[in-house]
């Protein structure tokens, strides 16, 4: 399934906005992302296994926080990272 990476995560991706990855929840495509992109799944999940707080997911248009998701092949992912300062 296509998972779409904001540009501040780009860095991870080798600049790639969208790449592939594999997984029946939301957890293993975070991992699965996480090998061959290490670094990555850290600045989405926390060390307690959640979403960070300024990172919102969608599954296709529907926003999720719950990593035990069930995706479908041909699934769309889009990362959102919440911007902030003043």
């Amino acid at each position: 399934m296509t998972v779409h990476i904001p540009g501040a995560l780009r860095s991870y991706t080798k600049q790639k906005s969208e790449v592939e990855a594999e997984g029946r929840t939301l957890s293993e495509v975070l991992s699965s992302l996480d090998r061959r992109h290490p670094g990555l799944r850290f600045r989405i999940v926390t060390e307690q296994d959640t979403i960070r707080a300024h990172i919102r997911i969608f599954i296709n248009e529907e926003q999720t926080r719950d990593l035990s998701a069930a995706l479908r092949p041909g699934d769309q992912i889009h990362i959102i990272c919440a911007l902030s300062g003043g």
